[in-house]
Formats: structure tokens, sequence, C-alpha cells
């Protein structure tokens, strides 16, 4: 697995800045933009949509988790740390710890993964609607679940 994990890796890393950033803002919303998550079914995972949120417009540094920058991975391992639950850093990992949640049943805090194996992690916080930290020259911020072609699936965490 670690060999596909380093194959996405090493493609992402041939896109530049632009094709990277024209790739992941496809629909996404100012990070500063007043958006309401929906209601979390869980305690826990309405800590982790809050802390997820109010990380918006920090700049994503690959291998960051915070609290002063961010990757996929550690924002969504931070935010859920926030509520108690440790993950690793790292989106494959994540995806295949979690128990897997269908598209039509995500709740806010559900982490929903792109790629295969995951290269990407971001946390869902409902109306279609998921924040993540997206690639380089970028930064925290709420984007459209339909906006991504590459959705491989969600898990919950908690």
């Amino acid at each position: 697995m670690q060999g596909q994990i380093d194959k996405y890796k090493t493609l992402l890393a041939t896109l530049t800045a632009a094709e990277r950033a024209s790739y992941f803002n496809q629909n996404s919303v100012s990070p500063v933009a007043n958006i309401t998550p929906a209601p979390a079914k869980s305690q826990s995972a309405g800590t982790a949509v809050s802390a997820a949120m109010s990380q918006r417009g920090k700049p994503y540094v690959w291998g960051a988790a915070g609290p002063d920058a961010y990757d996929c991975s550690g924002l969504t391992m931070w935010a859920w740390g926030q509520a108690g639950v440790s993950l690793p850093h790292q989106s494959a990992e994540q995806q295949a710890m979690l128990p897997a949640v269908d598209r039509s049943q995500l709740q806010p805090g559900d982490l929903v993964f792109f790629g295969s194996p995951a290269y990407h992690v971001g946390m869902y916080i409902g109306n279609g609607m998921f924040v993540q930290a997206p690639t380089s020259g970028d930064v925290v911020k709420v984007s459209s679940l339909g906006s991504m072609s590459d959705y491989s699936g969600a898990g919950r965490p908690g």
C-alpha cells in the first residue's frame, strides 16, 4: 500500500501550484465565508467539526498537523484529537482504520477520502460540503464534495 501512496504523492508533486490549486479550488468557498455546519449527531463529532472549521484560512504545509498550518490528514487528525479521538497522520491509514460509511449516510464529522489508496482526506460538515486542507499554496477551506471527481469512500471516527 505504501508504494501506491508514494505513487500518488509523486503524481501530485508533478503538478504545478496553479494546477493543484485549480484541481482543489473547484467549487470552493472563501475560507472566511460565514458557513454553518449541519448539526452533528454526537458531541465528539460536533467538537471535531468545530475544531476543523476554526482552522479555516490557515495555510497548507505538507506534513503539518497544526496549530499554525496543516496538510489534509494533519487537519483531520488534529480536529478529531480535540474530541479525544486518535487518528494516524496519513490519509490511507485513516481510511483503513475507520468503519466505512455509505455516501448516502454521511454525517457531519465523517471523514471523506479521495483516490485509491486514499491520498486526500477532508471532514464532511453537511449539506454536501466538507472542510479540507487542499494543497500547497492554499489554505484550509470549505469545498463542495461534488466538486471532487475521485471520491473513494468515507469513514466515521469516534
